[in-house]
């Protein structure tokens, strides 16, 4: 950690925070959508996935000062391996507080959402580990990380809050498997025997699917800017603790 960063208790908060809320609005919308529009599966994932655009993008822009915004496993792994090159990003104990708070949102979130639309928190029955589901996981991730990297590389970190909730919305679409691209997320959506959720049999493949596309993911970073890793301390958004008071 630098001396510019938010202590490590406050990160996780950060994080704790908004990978809860991500978590609370994509099961959230889901029973919304189920619940409005019965037996209508394009529309209920039109609707959810416009949430979530809008939610993820409303989280980054809130706590991403905080704690960058990872909200994802996935992309603090990508931070701390990549930052290993050049002593910048997340250090180990750093990765475990994420990490470890990320879950726990993640879950906690999902009992949110079902609590609001007064659902019982549940088990998921929703098998989604179909080869081809799993190879949506590895494009999804895999996209994922080479943006936010490239938007770091490059400078464009302000950028990332737009790009990355119009990333994840678009995956939604092109993927087969809707586009998880989250280890803390896709446990939390077990959570939860709806719309939005995912059997406990498909967990391991969908997170061994994300690690597979987050090496992808880090190849190409490493490919088209090489010199990624000197910017692991803007991912997904530079964050910085507050200025003093000025005299």
């Amino acid at each position: 950690m630098t001396s510019s960063q938010p202590p490590l208790w406050r990160r996780a908060v950060a994080e704790f925070l908004g990978t809860g809320l991500l978590v609370t609005v994509v099961v959230g919308s889901g029973i919304a959508a189920e619940q409005l529009s019965l037996g209508d599966v394009g529309l209920q994932l039109l609707e959810n996935s416009t949430a979530t655009v809008f939610g993820l993008t409303v989280l980054i822009l809130v706590l991403g000062p905080v704690s960058g915004a990872h909200f994802n496993p996935i992309v603090s792994l990508a931070d701390w391996i990549l930052g290993r090159r050049s002593g910048t990003g997340l250090n180990l104990p750093e990765l475990g507080a994420y990490v470890a708070a990320q879950a726990a949102g993640a879950v906690g979130g999902s009992v949110l959402a079902n609590a609001m639309f007064e659902v019982g928190t549940s088990i998921s029955g929703k098998e989604r580990a179909t080869p081809g589901h799993l190879l949506g996981e590895v494009v999804a991730t895999a996209g994922l990380i080479l943006l936010v990297f490239a938007l770091a590389r490059t400078s464009r970190g302000l950028l990332a809050a737009p790009a990355v909730g119009a990333y994840i919305g678009a995956a939604y679409w092109f993927t087969s498997s809707t586009s998880f691209a989250n280890p803390a997320v896709t446990l939390g959506r077990v959570f939860s025997d709806t719309f939005a959720g995912i059997a406990p049999g498909s967990l391991p493949g969908f997170v061994a699917a994300q690690l597979v596309g987050a090496a992808v993911g880090l190849g190409l970073v490493l490919v088209l800017f090489p010199a990624a890793g000197r910017s692991a301390g803007d991912v997904v958004v530079p964050h910085a603790a507050e200025a003093g008071p000025r005299h």
